[in-house]
């Protein structure tokens, strides 16, 4: 039996970026992601997103929780 593992958009400020950095960072599960550029345009909130964006969130934050790599803050 073979298992394919969805493919995320991964572009910088997406739903799957950000659920991967808040995890990196140690922020709390928070569904958003930015229009454009991280921090340069808009933030879209889980209000807003549709549920293939909130899905790229939940898998981008579980991938990174399953890799278990976070910051050290020192």
């Amino acid at each position: 039996m073979t298992t394919t593992k969805k493919k995320y958009d991964e572009r910088h400020g997406g739903p799957y970026d950000r659920g991967t950095a808040d995890y990196y960072y140690g922020r709390p599960f928070d569904p958003h992601y930015f229009a454009d550029g991280t921090y340069t345009s808009e933030r879209v909130g889980r209000e807003s997103m549709s549920m293939d964006q909130l899905d790229a969130y939940r898998a981008g934050f579980d991938d990174a929780e399953a890799d278990g790599v976070q910051k050290d803050w020192g």
